[in-house]
């Protein structure tokens, strides 16, 4: 019975240190990026058209942009979607220095439509067509991705797995050991808004086609941690 007792209190200090180890929180964050060609592009194409009266403005108009949505859809393919993005009527003034009241000269009438494509090879052929045919506004020219959330999750995974790497060499370089993640959030990185650039081997188009180029769209995401850690 002594043999037992002695060899009870000589296992219980043992324990007892094991269980009041130390423990360190470590904080850690990463961000990674995904670069990816670009398979959509949007571009915003239309008409503005003026006279003193603004049914004759909107007349005029209706038959040019008529005349812009054919071309554009025959020289954006059958993948082609197009809506219309702004539609305005904007009466015009004349204001004189000597104090009377603005004179009303007319109306300036705008319909402007978004083109999506997903042919980029055809963005020039577009772009030329709807000018030819009377379009007298052109903007917002926008690269894109069709699946942004595929390239995201794909950023946020490898943001996670270099996390998780600088996590581990941190607690290395300390003496320490992972015990476990507490927690693990996403920060606030994010993806660039897409748009034209130059693209180190240039898009080749037809003889006198507008001369649109582009590079690759960068996807980022972050990734913070939290980890616990004990001695080694």
């Amino acid at each position: 019975m002594k043999c037992l007792t002695l060899l009870v209190f000589a296992v219980a200090p043992v324990l007892a240190w094991a269980s009041t180890r130390p423990l360190t929180t470590l904080r850690v964050a990463a961000e990674a990026t995904v670069s990816q060609m670009p398979d959509r592009v949007y571009l915003d194409v239309g008409v503005r058209t003026d006279s003193r009266h603004s049914q004759a403005a909107a007349s005029r108009n209706a038959d040019l942009t008529s005349k812009v949505l054919a071309a554009v859809r025959r020289a954006a393919g059958p993948g082609a979607r197009l809506t219309t993005s702004n539609y305005s009527v904007v009466p015009q003034y004349r204001y004189d220095n000597d104090g009377r009241p603005p004179t009303l000269t007319g109306y300036e009438v705008s319909n402007v439509v978004r083109i999506r494509l997903n042919d980029l090879m055809r963005v020039a052929q577009v772009i030329d067509a709807a000018t030819v045919a009377g379009a007298n506004l052109q903007h917002n020219l926008r690269f894109a991705l069709r699946d942004p959330q595929a390239a995201r999750l794909r950023a946020l995974a490898r943001a996670a797995r270099r996390a998780r790497a600088d996590a581990s060499t941190l607690a290395a370089a300390l003496g320490l050991r992972i015990v476990r993640i507490v927690s693990a959030r996403e920060t606030g990185a994010a993806a660039p808004p897409p748009s034209p650039r130059i693209y180190s081997q240039a898009v080749r188009m037809q003889p006198r086609a507008t001369p649109i180029e582009w590079s690759a769209i960068h996807v980022t995401a972050g990734v913070g941690l939290t980890v616990v850690a004990a001695p080694r």
